[in-house]
């Protein structure tokens, strides 16, 4: 049995104001992001060019956080939301879902490649790699701010969480087998995969068929939400059921990706000077 380390939720103090570890891991995702993105962006084959990475990134985080905050309150805390609408805005008080940031995300490449004239499928399978290690580093806060555990285990690794668990059970540190499989791994399928020219939707779907897939397997060893237990048959959990679909859709894409490039139907985007001095015209501010 190990115990986990009683790592303060909060990192760091700058007079009044408190830095946690799950704020300092949004923000490095977002930087290493942009440092991925920047150096994709000179390939050839690239939707947008290095000097539009920032826009990418903006539009992205604005994604990640309005959709990671909804999708939290409709998926997971409805009830709390009727009886305390105000509770929408007070993101301090913890509550973000990752189908619900990726939601945002492709919502907001879309608008952005709407302006830019760009294709979203390409958009999308441009910022799809980018994501992984920015889901490693927070299920590295998930565990730090001992959130998200596993269920009870009798496994020798099994950790018990004393600042956070009441009962201090022996359980799985479910966050760090997904900081392994949704982080680490992901970005080596994703990343690897993408490095050669792919047709529209392969990429991004490739992400959604690996996310969905290891999502659903941990969630078997992750404690249920509280305030849902069980969604659907007395086993699945509400990670699970939002996963399924992520899979079908993922493979769904993948398959039309692959037919249509068969049929000669592959956007891929040529960049010339006249469509940088376009899009850098167009860069918001």
């Amino acid at each position: 049995m190990l115990t986990q380390p009683d790592i303060d939720p909060i990192a760091f103090k700058v007079g009044p104001v408190a830095v946690h570890w799950y704020g300092l891991a949004y923000l490095a995702a977002f930087a290493i992001a942009w440092m991925l993105a920047r150096s994709r962006a000179r390939r050839a084959d690239s939707p947008v060019t290095p000097e539009q990475v920032d826009d990418v990134i903006f539009y992205s985080a604005v994604g990640v956080i309005l959709g990671g905050r909804f999708g939290y309150v409709l998926f997971y805390n409805f009830e709390q939301f009727l009886h305390d609408p105000l509770w929408l805005f007070r993101v301090w008080e913890g509550g973000m879902s990752f189908h619900g940031g990726i939601l945002g995300v492709i919502a907001a490449m879309a608008i952005y490649a709407w302006r830019q004239r760009v294709h979203p499928a390409r958009l999308w399978d441009f910022v799809a790699p980018l994501a992984p290690l920015g889901l490693f580093l927070g299920r590295l806060a998930n565990f730090f701010n001992q959130e998200l555990w596993g269920r009870q285990t009798d496994a020798a690794w099994g950790m018990v969480f004393p600042r956070t668990d009441p009962l201090r059970l022996v359980r799985h540190p479910s966050q760090l087998y997904e900081a392994f499989l949704e982080g680490i791994v992901l970005f080596a399928i994703v990343w690897t995969f993408s490095r050669k020219p792919r047709p529209p939707f392969a990429v991004g779907a490739l992400f959604l068929i690996f996310y969905g897939i290891f999502r659903f397997a941990v969630e078997f060893v992750r404690e249920p939400d509280a305030q849902i237990g069980f969604a659907a048959f007395g086993w699945m959990s509400r990670g699970q059921e939002l996963s399924l679909p992520m899979i079908f859709i993922g493979l769904g894409l993948f398959i039309y990706a692959y037919a249509s490039r068969s049929n000669g139907a592959d956007p891929t985007p040529v960049k010339t000077d006249a469509n940088a001095k376009t899009n850098k015209s167009a860069k918001t501010v």
